[in-house]
């Protein structure tokens, strides 16, 4: 197994690791949690848009795509998931580290999004290696129109190749949904004591 299927196959448990320092030297106020929170949830929101699209292979251990999927925000972003967990990354960085001093701010903020940039520098390629091998020149005609992380404008002739299913999202999302979850309740716990 190469470096980019082992740290694709083990991402989530990598990203995890920002979340425990945060909740471990994170010393969060009221007025870090209201500014930090609304972006936390807007990146949760993107995600479960995009998870709505492509549905329950985003939690598989291995690159899959049963269907190329360039509808909803992946006519926007090649890469609508990871924007959104980036999102939420830093609106948990920045709820968690209000009263800590400014240094010590802009390290932990600097360790979530470095870890987070390091991890989808390495697997993006990976996925899109497999894209391109089993999608061929329509994988590659997307691609060369919309972005892999900055969001472009959709053409408006572009083909829209997938549908919305909300069923999906509490399926594949659950881990998610309780990671978040418990990063609230110690957001609130680190709050109040």
């Amino acid at each position: 197994m190469g470096v980019r299927a082992f740290v694709f196959k083990n991402r989530g448990a990598l990203l995890v690791i920002p979340a425990l320092i945060l909740a471990v030297f994170g010393k969060p106020n009221t007025d870090s949690i209201l500014a930090g929170l609304p972006t936390a949830f807007a990146g949760e929101a993107i995600r479960c848009w995009a998870v709505g699209y492509s549905g329950t292979t985003t939690r598989a251990d291995q690159v899959t795509a049963p269907q190329l999927v360039t509808a909803g925000p992946y006519a926007y972003v090649r890469n609508p998931l990871y924007i959104g967990n980036f999102l939420t990354a830093l609106g948990f960085a920045v709820a968690f580290t209000g009263n800590n001093t400014e240094t010590e701010r802009w390290v932990l903020i600097g360790i979530s999004l470095a870890t987070m940039l390091a991890v989808y520098a390495t697997i993006i390629p990976h996925e899109e290696n497999f894209l391109r091998a089993t999608f061929g020149a329509t994988f590659d005609e997307y691609a060369s129109r919309v972005g892999r992380v900055v969001p472009r404008w959709p053409q408006p002739s572009a083909p829209q190749l997938g549908s919305y299913d909300a069923s999906v999202i509490a399926r594949a999302e659950t881990r998610t949904f309780i990671t978040f979850a418990v990063m609230l309740g110690i957001l609130g716990l680190k709050a109040i004591l």
